[in-house]
């Protein structure tokens, strides 16, 4: 998956907004106000920063090492930071990414889960 690709996946999914809050080149993702993914659009290798459930942070980095690595710039505790265009398959990357979109629903109040 490159990085249009990647925008294109987080824009589908209900209630995202893309925005650069931090500086010119850093894309972020945010539901209903909350950040689920990041990437620095200057950055080689292309990599983004999705939010994960702690344990599977660990067991994927694991898993595919030097692939998926602690949060670059995040809480290493709850944050993944992922090269894109790697071996790991397109599926498994949209799994992620919805895996981080869910956790930061889940996280929102009752009311702004309703709005989705």
């Amino acid at each position: 998956m490159n990085i249009e690709e990647f925008r294109d996946y987080c824009l589908n999914k209900k209630g995202v907004t893309e925005a650069f809050p931090f500086d010119e080149s850093t894309l972020v993702f945010k539901v209903l106000g909350k950040m689920f993914a990041l990437s620095g659009l200057n950055q080689k290798p292309a990599a983004v920063n999705l939010k994960c459930d702690p344990e599977r942070a660990i067991e994927l980095r694991e898993e595919y090492d030097g692939i998926i690595t602690a949060g670059y710039h995040m809480s290493k505790k709850h944050w993944n930071t992922i090269l894109l265009e790697s071996r790991l398959s397109n599926k498994i990357l949209e799994e992620l990414i919805d895996h981080s979109y869910n956790l930061v629903v889940s996280g929102l109040s009752k009311k702004l889960r309703e709005t989705l």
